[in-house]
């Protein structure tokens, strides 16, 4: 049976960080960071056990920073054209390099990396990098290229706004001027660029915002955005061949995924143009697109193109929308029907370096009134679910770090430890020693929950079965706050019910006839209700011909598994 994928997320920078100095604006030399040699086979391993299967390594190719690197012959850095000190992960300064900040001998960052491949693959588990086709950072530059390659805009003509032989789109005339907030002075060394270059959120003027991705510079795929953008793809644009370079380059080094920034920012010719034969000489390599339009899901799915899309606008939406009581859980069904057949192949999640923190005081205030979402989350299909660090320690992303601010989410800009990977570190341990008894529960709910999918066949492989609809006139079922639906292989059934209601609730629940036909349930005698998440709470005894009571902890839920007398 093919394995559910699990996915970890988490950014070097910031995993491996115990300095606790975590000075608002801080300095790599202040604050410090995380390396590559921090991700240890002891870590690896955890995660292993803990049921994931793949690790999303976030900030991995070089990327503009404020941090000074020339003494290593890397080019100089503009901190105007930089968010934070530290940098965004997705304003890339060299695509064939790798972010020294995460090297302890920096002349061989290129070889720690390859090592930590190498370890993630000893302790069974497979590395996913980001590919961030749409746009690099301002002041790109690439010292690490092979040999005969070609920098991006080298050989453009910059007389011309649009040009299919253009790396960059262009204002001629006009000079940039970079936002600069109130009470703040320009930064040395001054940065100047004539004539402009568009930005990379497709902002085709002289003067970004602070609101717009200012320090990077969109990519042209010979699409021009002057002229209702319309495509020019014969021949074949510079860009195309220089992005796909860069993911041969990469697959070549023995990763196992990308995960796609921005994949719609880029035309879906170009991608069913690189894709197939990248992933015909490296059997195996997935794709993950970061996609917002549910109209173009399907497109982007064919052609050999991506396994996997974004699930965002849409069930992650939802879980939140219902967790929030914003909406009634009877949504979820309606969610889950728009993406049915294609419903393998999204990418689920709770949380992503881009989202607020569940546990922030922006949404759900505290990590375990996460748990109903991530049990719809995790168990309602066979595709893949995704967890981003600290998560599983109910993370609150409260901090003001300097650039991004107090804002619910884990800066991904500035230099910064995250108080509970800190303490899950333990200096090196990776124990639960220094966490609260909420975190360590927090992180056994996960654990549980996700080897679960591992252990039985019909949460990994099964089949779906939506309850909700039987249940609409079940008046002892609150069905704006609650979500019920099955799992089986055909040989064991299983009853998930989750609880989004900030109080305890006692329900019954009617499983139809249809349900066993429709799963091909044959041996349906009396029997019991085993959980498996408390397992040891006691079984619930269980008739398929009358609605049995069960109760849920607040924003919570279980996992039963269905035995019948022989």
């Amino acid at each position: 049976m093919k394995q559910k994928l699990f996915i970890y997320q988490l950014l070097p920078r910031l995993i491996g960080n115990t300095v606790t100095t975590n000075k608002i604006n801080g300095t790599i030399e202040e604050n410090g960071t995380g390396k590559f040699n921090d991700i240890t086979l002891r870590l690896l391993r955890r995660l292993k056990t803990s049921g994931y299967t793949h690790i999303w390594y976030t900030g991995i190719p070089a990327h503009a920073s404020a941090t000074d690197y020339t003494a290593y012959g890397l080019p100089a850095e503009y901190p105007s054209i930089i968010k934070g000190k530290a940098g965004s992960p997705y304003a890339i300064r060299d695509y064939y390099d790798v972010d020294p900040d995460l090297a302890v001998n920096i002349p061989h960052r290129m070889a720690e990396f390859e090592a930590l491949i190498r370890r993630t693959h000893t302790a069974g588990l497979k590395a996913i990098i980001d590919s961030i086709p749409n746009h690099l950072a301002r002041n790109y530059h690439s010292v690490s290229k092979p040999e005969g390659t070609k920098d991006f805009g080298e050989d453009d003509d910059p007389t011309h706004a649009f040009s299919p032989r253009n790396n960059y789109y262009y204002l001629p005339g006009q000079a940039l001027e970079l936002p600069l907030p109130p009470g703040e002075t320009p930064t040395q060394p001054p940065y100047s660029e004539y004539p402009a270059r568009a930005t990379g959120n497709d902002c085709f003027t002289h003067k970004p915002t602070r609101h717009d991705w200012y320090e990077t510079v969109k990519l042209n795929y010979g699409i021009d955005h002057l002229h209702g953008k319309q495509p020019n793809f014969d021949p074949i644009p510079d860009t195309w061949i220089k992005m796909r370079d860069i993911l041969r380059y990469w697959a070549d080094k023995g990763i196992d995924g990308f995960r796609c920034d921005m994949a719609e920012m880029v035309p879906l010719s170009f991608w069913r143009w690189a894709l197939p034969p990248i992933k015909a000489q490296h059997p195996g390599l997935i794709f993950l697109a970061e996609i917002y339009t549910p109209a173009a899901y399907r497109d982007y799915l064919s052609g050999n193109t991506f396994d996997y899309l974004y699930d965002k606008v849409g069930l992650y939406d939802t879980l939140l929308d219902v967790s929030l009581r914003r909406r009634p859980s009877s949504d979820i069904t309606f969610t889950l029907n728009s993406t049915g057949d294609i419903r393998h192949r999204m990418l689920s999640f709770m949380e992503n370096h881009d989202e607020q923190r569940l546990a922030s005081d922006h949404l759900l205030k505290a990590g375990h009134r996460g748990k109903a979402a991530m049990l719809v989350t995790t168990c309602t299909g066979t595709n893949p679910v995704m967890i981003y660090a600290g998560q599983e320690l109910g993370e609150r992303g409260m901090d003001a770090e300097g650039f991004s601010g107090r804002d619910g989410r884990t800066t991904i800009f500035d230099y910064w430890s995250v108080d509970t990977l800190r303490r899950w570190n333990n200096h090196g341990r990776w124990d639960s020693t220094q966490l609260t008894p909420e975190e360590t529960d927090l992180q056994q709910f996960y654990r549980r929950l996700i080897t679960l999918n591992h252990r039985e066949p019909s949460l990994s492989g099964g089949l779906f079965y939506d309850l909700m609809p039987a249940n609409y006139e079940n008046r002892e079922f609150d069905s704006t706050r609650l979500y019920a639906f099955l799992r089986s292989d055909k040989k064991d059934l299983m009853l998930i019910v989750a609880n989004f209601d900030d109080t305890q609730r006692e329900c019954t629940i009617h499983i139809p006839p249809h349900a066993y036909t429709f799963l091909e349930i044959t041996d349906t005698g009396n029997g019991r209700l085993q959980p498996l998440l408390q397992e040891e709470r006691p079984p619930i005894p269980f008739s398929p011909r009358t609605p049995f009571r069960i109760t849920l902890e607040p924003f919570s839920g279980e996992i039963y598994k269905v035995t019948f007398e022989k």
